[in-house]
């Protein structure tokens, strides 16, 4: 197979996996697909030389994108026992996804195993080329991107967090202002002889 079909292929699981993220109606499928999403997109990525890129996007999202639907189940509130009693009706979803990445992980190993033109010269690595781009003609929407997630993450941990009603705490403003009258007696008592 030649690389460029093999790239047409994973366009095409691509869109796949990305339309039923946003069309299924169950949350776990949703997930499912999106891991899928990501294995492809790095797959991708490695056919074009990017494998720095394509190990970061498997690391740090499919690593993390079960926070993400927990992040998502929480803000829900879905009730999670009846997610849990019936968990073969995930099996069909769970094993389709898993067939297409396997077969997206061979095709790619096959690709990568011939030789591949020499783009580059031999001292520099993708890496180094992208640090260059991004530190230097990217600098500012790089910052502007950290930002937007900076706020996107406090934005969540305030939509998250929610008052308990059986949590007990303190208020300063309470303490600093309490005076002796309010928390102390004083009674004079006569004192009691003895027999």
């Amino acid at each position: 197979m030649t690389v460029k079909l093999i790239f047409y292929l994973f366009a095409a699981i691509l869109i796949f996996a990305a339309v039923r993220v946003i069309t299924v109606r169950n949350p776990v499928h949703a997930a499912l697909y999106l891991v899928l999403a990501f294995f492809t997109t790095s797959g991708i990525w490695l056919i074009l030389q990017a494998e720095f890129l394509a190990i970061a996007l498997v690391l740090v999202y499919v690593g993390a994108v079960m926070v993400l639907f927990l992040f998502i189940l929480m803000m829900l509130d879905i009730n999670l026992a009846p997610l849990r009693e019936n968990f073969t009706r995930y099996l069909p979803v769970g094993l389709t996804v898993s067939i297409l990445i396997f077969v997206e992980m061979t095709l790619v190993v096959k690709v990568l195993s011939k030789p591949a033109p020499a783009d580059l010269p031999a001292a520099s690595s993708n890496i180094q080329l992208l640090g260059e781009q991004l530190y230097s003609l990217y600098v500012y929407p790089f910052e502007i991107a950290a930002v937007i997630l900076l706020v996107a993450m406090i934005a969540a941990i305030a939509l998250t967090l929610r008052p308990k009603r059986w949590s007990k705490y303190r208020k300063p403003e309470q303490q600093v202002n309490v005076r002796r009258q309010d928390r102390l007696r004083l009674i004079n008592m006569p004192a009691e002889p003895k027999d």
